[in-house]
């Protein structure tokens, strides 16, 4: 329940966000009260202008926690916009779109972004992966257990929608010279269209795998699954509700989980360096 709530409220919070930006800038640009009217622009466009970038061009793979970055101008603009308002006789308008933008903000950092999550019993450091079936590019069912022989970091993640799985995956190809030095095998698993892992594996020309997690039966067997898991409307582009949490499991060559990081906030991911640091130590 609270996850399907989950996936309504950030489609609805981005497009309410983008609405209150570009009504903002409109009144600033009929002559509305500048003080008012920018406030709640300030308020609003952060993350309506921010995750908009994001989504066109994926350039940033992890985020702080709590978003002080967006945070303190968007509590700046309410507090410029009620300074407005109180001082003219603009209307409660542009303060209430501003408290508006804020606590949907507030809802998104400290609601929305975190998973509640607890570590998955089917993964424990010193035990063996538990066993799935994946895709592979090839249209193939393999068993996990055939991907053994070498170290694996084993990427899950939630789709081609996702602006920071794609900056992610962007670092660890950057760095998968080194992860093969280090005998390692990057396996990357999402249950989005296998024609979608097909455009990704093209668009990275590096010697990883890229899996397909049909009807999440990997994420799954894993524990790592979330039902609602992506906004809604996504599944107007072919993408099931169900998705991944965000996670990145490291084997050895049998297969022995050596590392893992079960991350609660999606927008807080490790660094490929992390990786190689775990590898290093085998």
């Amino acid at each position: 329940m609270f996850n399907r709530l989950k996936a309504a409220f950030v489609s609805v919070y981005l497009t309410v966000a983008s609405i209150i930006t570009a009504y903002s800038i409109w009144q600033l640009f009929e002559g509305a009260n500048t003080i008012a009217w920018g406030g709640t622009l300030l308020a609003a466009a952060p993350m309506a202008i921010g995750i908009g970038l994001l989504m066109l061009k994926p350039v940033i793979a992890r985020t702080s926690a709590d978003l002080p970055e967006a945070h303190i101008p968007i509590a700046i603009g309410v507090a410029i916009s009620a300074f407005g308002v109180s001082q003219s006789d603009v209307g409660a308008e542009p303060i209430v779109l501003a408290l508006v933008s804020y606590i949907g903000f507030l809802l998104y950092v400290y609601w929305y972004s975190r998973y509640g999550r607890v570590a998955s019993p089917a993964l424990v450091v010193g035990k063996p992966l538990p066993e799935f079936p994946l895709i592979s590019l090839n249209g193939q069912t393999i068993n996990s257990l055939d991907l053994n022989g070498q170290p694996n970091v084993i990427l899950f993640y939630r789709g081609n929608w996702c602006p920071l799985c794609m900056a992610q995956i962007k670092e660890v190809a950057a760095s998968y010279k080194e992860l093969e030095a280090l005998g390692a095998k990057v396996i990357l698993v999402s249950p989005q269209p296998h024609e979608n892992t097909e455009a990704l594996a093209k668009k990275f020309d590096v010697n990883f795998e890229f899996m397909t997690d049909k009807d999440s039966r990997a994420a799954r067997a894993l524990g790592i699954s979330s039902e609602f898991g992506i906004p809604t409307g996504l599944e107007a582009l072919g993408y099931d509700t169900e998705a991944p949490m965000p996670t990145v499991i490291i084997t050895d060559a049998n297969g022995k989980v050596l590392w893992t990081h079960e991350t609660d906030n999606y927008r807080v991911r490790p660094e490929p360096e992390t990786f190689l640091s775990v590898l290093k130590g085998i």
